[in-house]
């Protein structure tokens, strides 16, 4: 099978290459991507190169293909696997492979003949051996693909943990009930987690959310109003970068039960610490492309008041399944994240500019041609170009649809090079 993938070789260096996969071996399954969405970690991965924690030390020699949010349809299996797949079933992937001959590993970063950018894979056998091929029979494609974020998002929620007075054991999770700060959270991650905040089955009973961008903020409650959180018994807040002394009054002065960093900004992160309740849980969860980024933390915090720390740049197998069933039964809609659409000749310049981009998630269609294009320019692109024209009556309230995936599939420009 011939693939056409985008690949990292070193430091800002990535190629779109067509060449040959190996055979599909017993233990292995071949399969066809269909969508991925560009992440910020495969931004950092293709800054820093072989410095990445994720990637190999001869990427020049052994180059990776990029892209770990993604969906498809699977094509052969090995025959270790016929009865658990098969042909024509569609999957998502859950990248924290967690392989214990290397912790990192991980599609997008690691291996040679996996990754989302890239029209045809192999599947390896620990995938599969781990729980990370999972079963997925949502509306669209590119739902599975968020999924991926949305179970880091997950991940997050479940990873926070709260103490009692003379035990020793850690509740996991957020409080119940609790006051929730979800700091640069009006981002794709942190549409992502206001959604979970008002839609999963452990919510906050006070959410504010702030950021230094007042076009995302918003956006953001535009997308989710405070009726409609009202309605799921949560308050929600929005602030345009509120002061410390601000953001403590929100929580009516007795602080944050649960803060989230979605930024890895210094003076964020102090905030953030500054803002908890006593028992507080603090999720650094913005992954730094500096590895020597620091910032100052109050220790009499963490000593009197119990402050504690959580830090997770994923999920895992159980939050995957969890967020494809949400997203299967609607619950939770992650079209919201998405502002861009493409396809797979765009990716490299997408990752490489992506801090420069505004806007959300974007969206990449591998086996089509297509620049990147904001979803709020498609109605004025379509008075040149009728695909534009007929995308844009298929967005429901200017958001990716599953009619506009079905649409663009069939009739997008193909990818030739």
């Amino acid at each position: 099978m011939v693939t056409t993938a985008v690949r990292l070789y070193g430091k800002r260096d990535l190629r779109l290459e067509t060449f040959e996969l190996p055979p599909v071996g017993d233990d292995e399954i071949l399969a066809e991507v269909i969508s991925d969405s560009v992440c910020m970690s495969t931004y950092k991965a293709a800054e820093q190169g072989a410095a990445h924690k994720r990637v190999p030390d001869d990427p020049a020699r052994n180059p990776v293909i990029i892209g770990h949010e993604f969906c498809g349809r699977i094509l052969e299996t090995g025959g270790k696997w016929r009865g658990a797949f098969s042909p024509g079933d569609r999957f998502a992937i859950q990248p924290a492979v967690n392989d214990p001959a290397n912790i990192y590993a991980a599609p997008g970063y690691s291996f040679s003949y996996i990754g989302g950018a890239a029209t045809y894979i192999i599947i390896p056998g620990i995938f599969m051996e781990r729980g990370c091929l999972l079963p997925y029979d949502g509306a669209a494609y590119y739902q599975g693909s968020l999924a991926e974020p949305v179970s880091c998002v997950i991940g997050g929620f479940r990873c926070m943990y709260h103490t009692r007075a003379g035990s020793y054991l850690h509740e996991m999770g957020i409080k119940p009930g609790g006051k929730m700060a979800l700091l640069a959270g009006a981002g794709p991650m942190g549409l992502g987690a206001i959604d979970y905040a008002l839609h999963g089955d452990r919510r906050p009973s006070l959410l504010a959310v702030t950021d230094i961008d007042g076009a995302r903020l918003d956006r953001a409650a535009a997308l989710y109003t405070p009726g409609h959180a009202k309605s799921c018994g949560v308050e929600l807040v929005y602030r345009n970068a509120p002061d410390t002394g601000e953001l403590t009054e929100l929580s009516g002065g007795t602080g944050f039960d649960d803060v989230f960093i979605y930024a890895p900004v210094a003076s964020l992160c102090e905030q953030g610490g500054a803002v908890l309740a006593r028992d507080g849980c603090l999720n650094f969860f913005a992954g730094p492309p500096d590895p020597d980024f620091s910032a100052r933390m109050n220790f009499y915090g963490l000593h009197y008041n119990a402050h504690h720390v959580a830090c997770n740049s994923g999920g895992n197998a159980d939050d995957m399944r969890r967020s494809l069933e949400m997203v299967s039964q609607g619950a939770i809609d992650p079209s919201v994240m998405v502002t861009h659409i493409g396809g797979l000749d765009a990716v490299i310049e997408t990752t490489l500019n992506l801090p420069g981009i505004p806007g959300g998630k974007k969206l990449m269609y591998t086996h089509l041609s297509m620049p990147l294009t904001a979803i709020a320019d498609f109605a004025e692109l379509g008075a040149a170009d009728p695909l534009f024209a007929q995308l844009a009556e298929r967005t429901k309230n200017g958001l990716w649809t599953p009619e506009c995936e079905r649409y663009l599939l069939e009739n997008g420009q193909p990818l030739s090079l």
